[in-house]
């Protein structure tokens, strides 16, 4: 893909579909994402680590960077489900976020350079806060369970997740196969 200048839109759906992971980065990276999502928060120390939001990212990435709706939406039905069946929480809250993050990333995807880590800040911190609202919006009508949206906390947290989000990203387009 050349570059000139500082460009953002896709011309083309072709340039930028050369990409592919292999088989196994569809499951191991998922899979170290829910563990370490699940894990780490039971020991004492580590409890801040439930605030990061693991399997979020790794739905976004694999979302955007596939750049197919349908494939975006699979990945965070089944990552979202995945994170379900492991938390103390009705089954089905994260997989209808997730669901709906999977979809709406992958259709930015299509439309947008997603390469550049502003970019991908910027769509950290949009789709965790879309997440966190949409989840807090499900336990509301849904569960009719009064919860309180704090709109400080989450944007603060939005934040960290983004820039958490931009270094595993990183990590990531290493295990890009080119064709």
């Amino acid at each position: 893909m050349e570059y000139y200048g500082e460009r953002i839109l896709i011309d083309s759906a072709r340039e930028v579909r050369r990409t592919r992971y292999p088989v196994w980065a569809f499951f191991v990276v998922p899979l170290i994402a829910l563990l370490i999502q699940v894990y780490l928060p039971l020991f004492e120390t580590l409890r801040f680590i439930s605030n990061i939001e693991l399997p979020l990212l790794v739905t976004i990435y694999f979302a955007v960077m596939r750049r197919s709706p349908i494939r975006g939406l699979f990945i965070g039905m089944a990552l979202g489900l995945a994170q379900d069946s492991f938390s103390r929480y009705p089954i089905g809250m994260y997989g209808l976020c997730k669901t709906m993050v999977g979809y709406f990333a992958a259709s930015i995807g299509v439309q947008f350079d997603v390469e550049h880590p502003l970019i991908r800040f910027g769509l950290c911190f949009v789709f965790y806060v879309f997440h966190q609202f949409m989840y807090w919006v499900l336990q509301r009508a849904l569960l009719d369970q009064p919860l309180l949206f704090d709109i400080r906390a989450e944007l603060i947290l939005a934040a960290i997740n983004a820039l958490i989000g931009v270094a595993i990203f990183h990590f990531l387009d290493k295990l890009r196969r080119h064709e």
